[in-house]
């Protein structure tokens, strides 16, 4: 009698191909060809035969003589054995869930995922893992990508929920092996082994020569995942879990982020109306941010609209912005966004690991700064425990994706992670334990303030305001470590304070962390942050009586609006500053505000009473020994005489003045003082006698690793080569000044620069370059508007000419 196994052998040697070149041409395995030429397979599928028939070029009677053998009763012992019943046919399985018709976004991760099941290698088995943080779209990519490569996987498809993270009992090993083994078409529970080894046998025994796609979702890691893995190549499995798989062999992982703004927008308009959203654009990509563009989180609130189409999305804009009841807008139930980071948390703290256990704990903690970031020292403060022990619970966390780490050190919590957390830190902190914790974080940043400035500024009187630390302070052995250490905590600091600011409890501690910064925000030139910073400091500093430090940071707020032009409010700052200072008879502040009024009202050109505050400042720092500010009154001398056209005078008062600042030992002050004696010479119109001092200036701020005050070095030289017609060495610094700009985010010393190199192009005649330049200045002085008046003014020239 005609068998399919002996049939296809002789269509397969007819046609001259290897078992494993039909397998690639019909898009099966080898070893399902392998099985079907032995006679081990009898009933294949109908779209098999069909397959292999088109990769072998049969005819229509050729394949449908396939067929027919492969339907005919097949004999045991000479007896025909009547086919099988309807009621017993086995049906293959079919278990995944529908895919989402609004499925939007993850172009990316579809296409890599395809392209794992699609190029199928005969002798191994596929294997993919989807992670990140709940309600980020998971098991929707996982079946989406399931359907889409389903025809791959002609012996059926199989879903599995582990339920790795509530709600309910995880699923076990054995249980899911027992549920898949049924699925496969062992309908019998006495053929159902007992034993995890036994039943992991006899799984893969079914699945031997089968293409089956497995789906094993909501995973809680690599050991409830591994038994349930195909021990021989054809089926392929997909795995999803909010924590990272990496363990498991052979996997490809794919970690999921939130959705792009644009596609988070695309998936509102898919549930609640393209039309609708398009009309109010700004209230949908709020939407976007508010969500923290989850698409959970998007289409919980997108269902919402759709069942309330006469609500404006504003409305809606206006509800998810109170903090306290934005969980609440995403659902209440065991689907809601809440219950989904809650079954995270509440696996971690059931958990009989201690780390687990004390990773739970910790989730509260962390939420409470507001700020983009934390390091691994900003936890070991906040949880009050050492550093080591921090970045073990924070990593515990990232690993269950209720945490990211971009870079090596940092960890980031999601926001609708954050509000979770503040829920819960509410629900099981007291408020003194909040309050405590913050505490320690802004005394920890206050000391690496201090830190700082010892560096930066080792003989400022502000120091005589430092409290004692704490705790140690990191070490920070030098300004360029120092500096960048607050680099990274800049943007956190900023949030912190004005958190702070609106805190009973903790607003006093802002005063003295605003004066701390003094030295990184004056080095690194952050105006902004400054002006925001101070101006909080004073006004809490006042209302609480803290005299010195309310005086000390009036003085401060002078120095942003001088470094922004404007130089009436700095007046104003420096005048009411004098007289605090001396409503507490404090000499070394008075003498400090008279320099500075010295300054400012020579840049107002009121050169005779700036003249007058140099000689009031000289005096009272002689009075009192201070020779930091006996050398910056010498140093305000010789802008003076240098403005007045008296050389020699102006240069017996900076060399008294540099003469004082190589005794301190302070090169930063020396090349500051330099920088500063070169920009006068500059201003007089001594452009040889400017290129000096730079240049002395430029070498001793290089040797203390301080970019920042070399792109102003380079914008003065810039300035003098152009005045001496050297137009080619001009644009060669101002080039090199804008790259040291940019590297430091300074925008402000970026636009100045460009209105040099514009300034010089137009010299050279080169018309279209200065006009890009002056462009490109405006846009980088927008936060700047003296500045960026000079450059619109410089445009505006150039048309008319």
């Amino acid at each position: 009698m005609e068998t399919l196994a002996g049939l296809l052998r002789e269509y397969r040697a007819a046609a001259g191909m290897t078992q494993a070149g039909l397998a690639e041409k019909a898009g099966l395995s080898e070893q399902a060809i392998s099985l079907l030429e032995r006679g081990t397979r009898r009933r294949p599928r109908v779209d098999t035969i069909e397959a292999i028939g088109a990769a072998l070029g049969l005819s229509a009677d050729q394949v449908e003589r396939l067929l027919l053998v492969a339907k005919a009763p097949r004999e045991q012992g000479g007896v025909p054995v009547a086919p099988l019943t309807p009621e017993v046919v086995r049906v293959l399985p079919r278990q995944l869930p529908p895919t989402l018709s609004d499925f939007a976004g993850r172009a990316g991760e579809v296409a890599e995922l395809v392209k794992v099941f699609q190029s199928a290698k005969p002798d191994k088995v596929q294997l993919a893992a989807v992670t990140g943080m709940g309600g980020v779209g998971k098991t929707a990519l996982a079946v989406h990508v399931a359907h889409l490569v389903g025809d791959s996987f002609p012996d059926g498809q199989l879903y599995l929920d582990l339920r790795g993270y509530g709600p309910g009992t995880a699923l076990s090993p054995a249980d899911a092996l027992s549920q898949l083994i049924r699925s496969l078409g062992l309908e019998d529970d006495r053929g159902v082994p007992s034993g995890i080894s036994e039943l992991a046998g006899l799984y893969r025994s079914r699945l031997a020569g089968q293409r089956v796609l497995i789906l094993l979702d909501n995973a809680n890691s690599a050991s409830q995942v591994l038994p349930l893995l195909p021990g021989v190549p054809g089926s392929a499995v997909i795995a999803t879990s909010r924590r990272a798989l990496t363990t498991l062999p052979g996997f490809r992982h794919i970690a999921l982020a939130p959705l792009s703004e644009e596609d988070s927008v695309e998936l509102l308009a898919t549930i609640a109306g393209h039309h609708r959203v398009s009309a109010e654009d700004a209230a949908a990509r709020s939407i976007a941010e508010l969500t923290g563009r989850l698409p959970l989180a998007v289409r919980l609130i997108g269902a919402r609209l759709a069942a309330r189409p006469s609500w404006p999305i504003e409305h809606m804009v206006r509800q998810l912005k109170d903090e306290h009841r934005r969980l609440d807008e995403f659902g209440t139930g065991e689907s809601g966004v809440r219950a989904n980071i809650a079954g995270t948390a509440e696996f971690l703290a059931n958990s009989n690991q201690r780390l687990d256990r004390r990773a739970a704990a910790a989730i509260g903690l962390l939420g409470l700064p507001d700020g983009s970031d934390l390091s691994a020292l900003t936890a070991a403060h906040l949880l009050d425990v050492s550093e080591d022990e921090a970045e073990q619970i924070l990593e515990r966390l990232v690993d269950l994706n209720l945490l990211s780490s971009g870079v090596p050190g940092r960890y980031r919590m999601h926001d609708l992670i954050r509000t979770y957390a503040r829920e819960r830190a509410t629900q099981t902190l007291s408020e003194d334990a909040r309050t405590d914790a913050l505490t320690r974080v802004l005394q920890h940043y206050t000391a690496v303030a201090w830190r700082s400035q010892q560096l930066t500024h080792p003989e400022s009187r502000r120091h005589a305001l430092a409290s004692p630390p704490v705790r140690p302070v990191p070490l920070l052995p030098d300004v360029p470590t120092a500096t960048t250490f607050l680099d990274h905590e800049r943007d956190n600091i900023l949030a912190l304070v004005q958190q702070a600011s609106a805190s009973a409890d903790l607003r006093g501690l802002v005063p003295e962390l605003a004066i701390a910064l003094f030295g990184y925000v004056e080095v690194r030139s952050r105006w902004i942050e400054m002006r925001t910073i101070d101006r909080l400091g004073r006004d809490i500093a006042g209302e609480l009586g803290y005299e010195r430090l309310a005086a000390w940071l009036e003085h401060d707020l002078a120095i942003p609006d001088a470094e922004g032009g404007e130089l009436e409010p700095a007046l104003d700052h420096l005048r009411a500053a004098l007289r605090m200072f001396q409503a507490i008879d404090d000499l070394p502040g008075q003498a400090r505000s008279c320099t500075s009024l010295s300054y400012v009202l020579e840049l107002m050109d009121r050169p005779d009473e700036a003249l007058e505050w140099a000689e009031e400042a000289l005096a009272l720092s002689l009075r009192i020994g201070d020779q930091t500010v006996v050398g910056i009154s010498h140093l305000a001398l010789g802008r003076l005489h240098s403005r007045r056209g008296e050389y020699e005078l102006a240069r017996e008062s900076f060399d008294l003045s540099l003469v004082l600042a190589k005794k301190s030992g302070n090169p930063r002050s020396l090349a500051k003082r330099l920088q500063i004696a070169g920009q006068a010479y500059m201003e007089a119109g001594h452009h040889l006698a400017a290129t000096e001092m730079e240049r002395k200036s430029f070498d001793v701020f290089g040797r203390l690793d301080d970019g920042n005050a070399q792109a102003e070095c380079l914008q003065h030289l810039a300035t003098s080569y152009l005045a001496m017609g050297q137009p080619t060495e001009a644009a060669e610094q101002a080039e090199a000044g804008l790259k040291l700009a940019r590297a430091y985010g300074n925008q402000q010393r970026e636009g100045l620069l460009l209105i040099e190199l514009g300034r010089i192009r137009a010299a050279t005649g080169e018309v279209a370059a200065a006009t890009t330049a002056w462009r490109q200045a405006a846009t980088a002085l927008q936060d700047f508007p003296h500045d960026a008046a000079i450059a619109q003014e410089l445009l505006a020239e150039q048309q008319h000419t």
